[in-house]
């Protein structure tokens, strides 16, 4: 007859195999053991596709030697054991490439011959950009316009379609825009707040 000590020892002993048995088995196998074992075993097909860099080539009315975008530029230049630009990388813009970074070329133009006459006549209120934008077609409620600084002002338009958002500013000295696509988390024209 098994009586109640005797079935706590047993499963007291029956925990600790169990314990010891998948202890013995962690770190035995590193993560890229399989992923290597499968690709010396399942070579890749000739022929088939494989992921490639964006290809972009020159846009109409751009010179040859393309220039970064804004987007592109901000990477952070931190050492590899400072993990800042890794945990900030949900808040760098998605570049533009190919066409859409043409469409995006032509849109910023727009955007600056809108505000243009604004700037040289010092106008820079925000509710004056909303209303130089907003002329261009774009929906009232997907323009911002907000002050930024004394003397500039910030805008940023929800295009909703490729190049899908248009953020820049206004000063007397000059007005700077930029086309990209959203942000890696998925929100929309807006920078994200979160993060870790």
């Amino acid at each position: 007859m098994t009586t109640p000590r005797k079935m706590r020892a047993r499963l007291g002993v029956l925990t600790s195999a169990v314990l010891v048995l998948s202890a013995t088995g962690c770190g035995t196998q590193r993560a890229g053991d399989a992923a290597d074992a499968y690709q010396s075993s399942h070579p890749t097909p000739t022929g088939m596709a494989t992921p490639s860099t964006p290809v972009d080539f020159t846009c109409p009315g751009e010179s040859p030697e393309p220039t970064e975008s804004t987007a592109a530029a901000t990477g952070s230049t931190e050492s590899p054991a400072d993990h800042y630009a890794e945990n900030h990388g949900f808040r760098v813009p998605i570049p533009l490439h190919g066409q859409n970074r043409c469409d995006g070329l032509t849109v910023v133009g727009r955007v600056k011959d809108a505000l243009e006459p604004l700037r040289r006549r010092g106008d820079f209120a925000p509710d004056s950009v909303r209303d130089a934008l907003t002329g261009l077609g774009y929906s009232a409620e997907k323009v911002q316009a907000y002050q930024n600084g004394s003397a500039g002002v910030g805008f940023l338009i929800d295009i909703g379609v490729s190049p899908w958002c248009v953020e820049g500013t206004m000063t007397s000295g000059s007005t700077k825009a930029d086309a990209f696509g959203g942000y890696p988390d998925g929100s929309n024209c807006e920078p994200p707040s979160g993060g870790h």
